[in-house]
Order: C-alpha cells, then structure tokens, then sequence
C-alpha cells in the first residue's frame, strides 16, 4: 500500500524543470560560466566570497555527492566537500591548495571531445585551457558530470582534472 502512496504522489506531481532532459547547449552554457566564474575568483576584491558563490553557482554539494578531483591535487586527491573545494579554488586549509583560481587566469577555453546526455544527467569530456595575464595557456584534461537542481539549474556532480600525461 504504501508503495502505491508514493507511485500515486510521483504521478500527481508536475515535471518540474529539475527533472527536464538536459541538452548539450546547456552544458556548453554551464561550461563557459564555469569558466567565466573562475576569472572572477581571480580579479574579485573579496576572492574567497567570490569562490564560495562559484561553489554554490555551479557544484551540487547542497543536493548529493560531488566527486571532485582538482588539477592540482596530489596529497589530497579528493575534495568531497565545500570547504575542501574552497581550499583548493582559494588555498586555505590544505597544505597543498595555493589558490588554483588566484592565479589569476584571463580566460578559459573549453574543447569538447563529446558530450553525453541523458535524460536528467549529462558527462562531458575533454580539454580545457586556463590563459594567464601573459597570454600562455596551461591545457588541462577534464571530465565533468551534470544534474540539474530543483530550479533546473546544472550542478557540477562530477569533476576530474588532470595535466596530460607527458613522458620523461
């Protein structure tokens, strides 16, 4: 019985723009104000609040579990949590986190190797590349994992980045 309860409520509920399909434009839009809020950290009077409302704009640790593997990690490999993540954009708590968003970076470019939706989820892999102020870019490879909010707005739940392999 209490099964059909919940079967009947989920029926009687609108589709809300959380549970809308997402479409390869978002993410593409998601991704170009990632990066645009990565600028931002750098030039921001106030750096730290800045990176706290990137966090909150864009990662979905408010709504489940953010596998987060920075660039720039190594002793900390993982930041599964807000403050972890603060560190690292900031530098704060980590011994490790000189303030990857501190840098600061003119811009970022994003190349697509593919984009997979599905339904309410999406993946997005590639490279990415961070221009300082003097104009040279650090390519980095990255995969990122998209859900959407109650309000439909993408999270970033997935989140790996790493400098390509070079040989010695």
């Amino acid at each position: 019985m209490k099964k059909l309860a919940v079967l009947l409520s989920l029926t009687a509920m609108p589709l809300s723009a959380a549970y809308a399909n997402i479409n390869s434009k978002e993410v593409e839009a998601a991704q170009i104000a990632w990066g645009n809020g990565i600028v931002s950290i750098g030039k921001a009077k106030d750096p730290r609040e800045a990176a706290i409302e990137h966090i909150d704009q864009f990662y979905g640790f408010d709504t489940g579990m953010v596998l987060f593997k920075p660039t720039l990690a190594s002793a900390d490999q993982f930041r599964g949590t807000k403050k972890e993540a603060l560190s690292y954009f900031i530098g704060q708590d980590m011994a490790e986190d000189n303030g990857f968003a501190l840098a600061p970076y003119v811009s970022v470019r994003w190349e697509n190797e593919g984009i997979i939706t599905d339904g309410d989820s999406a993946l997005a892999m590639g490279n990415y590349y961070f221009t300082d102020k003097q104009g040279n870019e650090t390519k980095v490879e990255y995969s990122f994992g998209y859900v959407k909010d109650e309000n439909g707005d993408l999270k970033i739940n997935l989140h790996h980045s790493s400098i390509p392999y070079a040989v010695n």
